[in-house]
């Protein structure tokens, strides 16, 4: 029988690696939600364990959470095939402390990105599950071996399929962090004065901009392609978030500058520009409630 202390002490242990295992999960499954799930689900495990036979806390816990979130990933897309219009991550502020881990790298950065967690969605779970804990964590493919309960060789498979299909790094962060945020004030304060020249500068000629209503709000059900159009869609948007006092401010989400679009006091939408060379090749719009919720209690 387990005592009051023994489950305080594994209550304690699994609290030292709840954050990570939070980082694993968001980055396997693109959903807080989903992720803060099967972290609690791996508690559960955790707590019910044997826990005498366990040498290494740390590594039966990231097996079992993997493993809780390959089953996930199975439903998750045949949910997300069903989806109303594109379907984008659950964005994260990432600087309000390291609800991700640490990002000091372009690498760590490139890790979370809306970008590359959209393109993992292409993915099998084996070899997102693969591709996740090599790039972003580092673990070696007998590590990852042991964790997915599959041959080292098999492991390296996985990763070669996996970076193929998702391609090398872009230098997107080439641009340093200062400049980037620059561009992104330069966009919004553009998009908001209707200063069409001054976008033009700064949307690369095949701009493609995303959005996310998931049906709950009104956004393009396909990608909007070229400057023109894009410019078109944009002040569209603002006008249609008019209605109530409109504000923004700026923000790091998933390791890239922000905005945070506020409609009076509730958070209206979250505009995630991508930068390549200088200039503005993609825009993200979150703006499904049920997506912007996290970031909302992150506090503006």
């Amino acid at each position: 029988m387990e005592t009051g202390g023994d489950a305080e002490s594994a209550a304690r242990e699994f609290e030292a690696h709840r954050a990570r295992l939070f980082a694993v999960g968001y980055r396997l499954l693109g959903s807080v939600s989903e992720a803060e799930d099967a972290v609690q689900d791996t508690y559960l495990r955790w707590n019910g364990a044997d826990r005498a036979g366990v040498l290494v806390p740390a590594a039966w816990l990231t097996k079992v959470l993997t493993n809780l979130c390959l089953n996930r990933l199975a439903s998750a897309r045949a949910r997300r095939e069903s989806y109303v219009g594109p379907w984008l991550p659950e964005p994260v502020r990432t600087d309000r402390g390291e609800v991700l881990g640490v990002l000091e790298t372009a690498v760590q950065r490139e890790s979370v990105s809306l970008a590359l967690l959209t393109l993992l969605e292409e993915l099998t779970p084996a070899e997102r599950a693969v591709f996740v804990l090599r790039e972003a964590f580092g673990y070696s493919h007998r590590e990852i071996a042991e964790i997915l309960d599959v041959r080292e060789e098999h492991s390296r498979q996985l990763h070669r399929r996996a970076r193929l299909r998702v391609g090398e790094p872009r230098g997107r962060y080439a641009v340093d962090a200062a400049q980037r945020a620059r561009i992104v004030e330069r966009f919004f304060a553009a998009t908001i004065a209707g200063d069409v020249a001054g976008l033009e500068r700064l949307l690369a000629e095949d701009v493609v901009s995303w959005a996310d209503g998931g049906g709950n709000m009104t956004a393009a059900r396909r990608a909007i392609v070229g400057r023109e159009k894009v410019l078109r869609y944009l002040f569209g948007l603002g006008a249609r978030l008019e209605g109530g006092p409109i504000g923004s401010a700026p923000a790091e989400i998933n390791g890239e500058s922000a905005m945070l679009i506020h409609r009076g006091d509730t958070l209206a939408a979250v505009v995630v520009p991508e930068i390549t060379d200088g200039l503005i090749t993609c825009v993200r719009l979150i703006l499904n409630p049920d997506k912007l919720a996290f970031v909302a209690r992150q506090g503006a």
